[in-house]
Protein backbone atom coordinates (compact mmCIF):
# COMPACT_ATOMS: atom_id res chain seq x y z
CA UNK A 1 0.00 0.00 0.00
CA UNK A 2 2.68 2.41 1.03
CA UNK A 3 4.45 1.36 -2.53
CA UNK A 4 1.13 2.31 -4.41
CA UNK A 5 0.81 5.50 -2.38
CA UNK A 6 4.48 6.46 -3.08
CA UNK A 7 3.82 5.90 -7.06
CA UNK A 8 0.74 7.93 -7.05
CA UNK A 9 2.49 10.84 -5.43
CA UNK A 10 5.35 10.64 -7.93
CA UNK A 11 2.92 10.20 -10.93
CA UNK A 12 1.45 13.92 -9.68
CA UNK A 13 4.27 15.27 -9.32
CA UNK A 14 5.53 14.73 -12.49
CA UNK A 15 1.93 15.90 -13.69
CA UNK A 16 2.65 19.41 -12.18
CA UNK A 17 5.97 19.29 -13.42
CA UNK A 18 4.80 18.63 -16.81
CA UNK A 19 2.21 20.86 -17.22
CA UNK A 20 3.98 23.84 -15.60
CA UNK A 21 6.58 23.29 -18.50
CA UNK A 22 3.89 22.88 -21.39
CA UNK A 23 2.32 26.59 -19.97
CA UNK A 24 6.30 28.24 -19.60
CA UNK A 25 6.38 27.10 -23.41
CA UNK A 26 3.27 28.33 -24.53
CA UNK A 27 3.65 31.77 -22.68
CA UNK A 28 7.44 32.32 -23.73
CA UNK A 29 6.68 32.55 -27.55
CA UNK A 30 6.92 36.30 -27.24
CA UNK A 31 9.60 36.82 -29.72
CA UNK A 32 11.95 39.35 -30.22
CA UNK A 33 11.75 42.68 -28.13
CA UNK A 34 13.64 44.52 -31.14
CA UNK A 35 12.63 43.24 -34.59
CA UNK A 36 13.32 44.92 -38.50
CA UNK A 37 10.57 44.70 -40.23
CA UNK A 38 11.10 44.45 -44.68
CA UNK A 39 9.48 47.69 -45.84
CA UNK A 40 10.24 47.44 -49.24
CA UNK A 41 11.14 50.39 -51.60
CA UNK A 42 10.87 52.88 -48.63
CA UNK A 43 13.43 50.78 -46.62
CA UNK A 44 13.49 48.58 -43.54
CA UNK A 45 10.81 49.10 -40.53
CA UNK A 46 12.25 49.39 -37.48
CA UNK A 47 9.45 47.52 -34.50
CA UNK A 48 9.39 47.54 -31.12
CA UNK A 49 7.96 44.38 -30.35
CA UNK A 50 8.38 44.29 -26.88
CA UNK A 51 7.01 47.72 -26.10
CA UNK A 52 3.48 46.92 -28.76
CA UNK A 53 3.46 43.15 -26.20
CA UNK A 54 3.77 45.64 -23.41
CA UNK A 55 1.13 48.50 -24.39
CA UNK A 56 -1.57 45.78 -26.23
CA UNK A 57 -1.26 42.98 -24.01
CA UNK A 58 -3.04 40.40 -26.11
CA UNK A 59 -0.48 39.13 -29.07
CA UNK A 60 -3.99 38.52 -31.78
CA UNK A 61 -4.40 42.01 -31.81
CA UNK A 62 -1.79 42.13 -34.58
CA UNK A 63 -1.54 37.96 -34.68
CA UNK A 64 -5.27 37.69 -36.15
CA UNK A 65 -3.33 38.88 -39.52
CA UNK A 66 -0.47 36.59 -39.60
CA UNK A 67 1.10 33.47 -37.55
CA UNK A 68 3.50 34.28 -34.46
CA UNK A 69 6.55 33.30 -36.27
CA UNK A 70 9.73 34.78 -37.53
CA UNK A 71 9.51 35.46 -41.79
CA UNK A 72 5.65 34.98 -41.45
CA UNK A 73 4.82 38.45 -43.21
CA UNK A 74 7.14 37.82 -45.95
CA UNK A 75 6.23 34.73 -46.49
CA UNK A 76 2.21 35.65 -46.64
CA UNK A 77 3.51 38.62 -48.92
CA UNK A 78 5.17 36.71 -50.94
CA UNK A 79 2.23 33.79 -51.55
CA UNK A 80 -0.15 36.45 -51.69
CA UNK A 81 -2.02 35.87 -49.14
CA UNK A 82 -0.92 39.18 -47.52
CA UNK A 83 -1.11 42.26 -49.86
CA UNK A 84 2.29 44.80 -49.51
CA UNK A 85 1.06 47.48 -47.46
CA UNK A 86 -1.92 45.63 -45.64
CA UNK A 87 0.11 45.03 -42.10
CA UNK A 88 1.26 48.25 -42.12
CA UNK A 89 -1.03 50.20 -43.87
CA UNK A 90 -4.37 49.27 -42.82
CA UNK A 91 -3.68 47.47 -39.42
CA UNK A 92 -0.85 49.48 -37.79
CA UNK A 93 -1.02 52.91 -39.23
CA UNK A 94 -4.56 52.61 -38.33
CA UNK A 95 -4.19 51.81 -34.41
CA UNK A 96 -1.79 54.52 -34.02
CA UNK A 97 -4.16 57.23 -35.58
CA UNK A 98 -6.73 55.33 -33.16
CA UNK A 99 -4.93 55.73 -29.85
CA UNK A 100 -3.67 59.64 -31.24
CA UNK A 101 -7.29 60.80 -31.65
CA UNK A 102 -8.34 59.13 -28.21
CA UNK A 103 -5.36 60.84 -26.80
CA UNK A 104 -3.27 57.77 -26.29
CA UNK A 105 0.91 57.77 -26.14
CA UNK A 106 1.18 56.00 -29.43
CA UNK A 107 3.70 55.12 -32.74
CA UNK A 108 4.50 57.06 -35.54
CA UNK A 109 1.36 58.15 -38.00
CA UNK A 110 3.19 58.57 -41.31
CA UNK A 111 5.11 56.67 -43.68
CA UNK A 112 8.71 58.33 -43.59
CA UNK A 113 8.54 58.13 -39.28
CA UNK A 114 8.19 54.21 -40.01
CA UNK A 115 10.42 53.48 -43.19
CA UNK A 116 14.15 54.37 -42.38
CA UNK A 117 16.04 54.60 -45.88
CA UNK A 118 19.70 53.66 -45.98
Amino acid sequence: MKALKIAVLTLMAISVVALAGAYTIQTDNKGEPQMSLDGGKSGPVPFPHLAHQTALGDCSICHELFPQQAGAIAALKASGELAKKQVMNKHCTKCHKLMKKEGQKTGPTTCKACHVKD
